[in-house]
């Protein structure tokens, strides 16, 4: 249980911090996006950067969290309601900001890519081999 408990942490503190540092490498490379960005009156192209941003920092939060809590479903799972949990608040308040398909989109998968990039922690796991068997 603690072990879900701290995969879970973990995996929201990656996402937090991969979602940060994106932005800010965002804001600084991208004047265009800079100066839009407070208004968020964002182009289509600046929508499909934010939404990849927030898909590679969902998955690498499934990751995480199935690296700590051992590929654990429900951790993974807890990890993707407390996302939309907490993400559904801030795009009801944007509701106008952004199209119908941009929230849906983003909305929606995050339960999925936690789980798919929970999915890409096999070879991390350190698998135990199985003893040999002496005739």
């Amino acid at each position: 249980m603690a072990r879900n408990i701290l995969g879970v942490v973990a995996g929201l503190a990656v996402w937090i911090a991969i979602a940060v540092v994106a932005g800010a490498i965002m804001r600084s490379a991208w004047p265009d996006y800079a100066s839009v960005a407070d208004a968020m009156t964002f182009t289509l192209p600046m929508m499909f950067a934010r939404l990849a941003i927030g898909a590679l920092a969902t998955l690498a939060a499934g990751w995480v969290i199935a690296v700590v809590a051992r590929r654990s479903m429900l951790a993974r799972l807890t990890a993707g309601l407390l996302l939309v949990g907490g993400f559904v608040p801030q795009h009801i308040m944007l509701w106008e900001k952004f199209p119908v398909w941009y929230h849906l989109t983003f909305l929606v998968s995050l339960i999925p890519l936690v789980y798919l990039g929970g999915q890409f922690s096999a070879p991390w796991q350190g698998a135990v081999p199985r003893p040999i068997e002496m005739p």
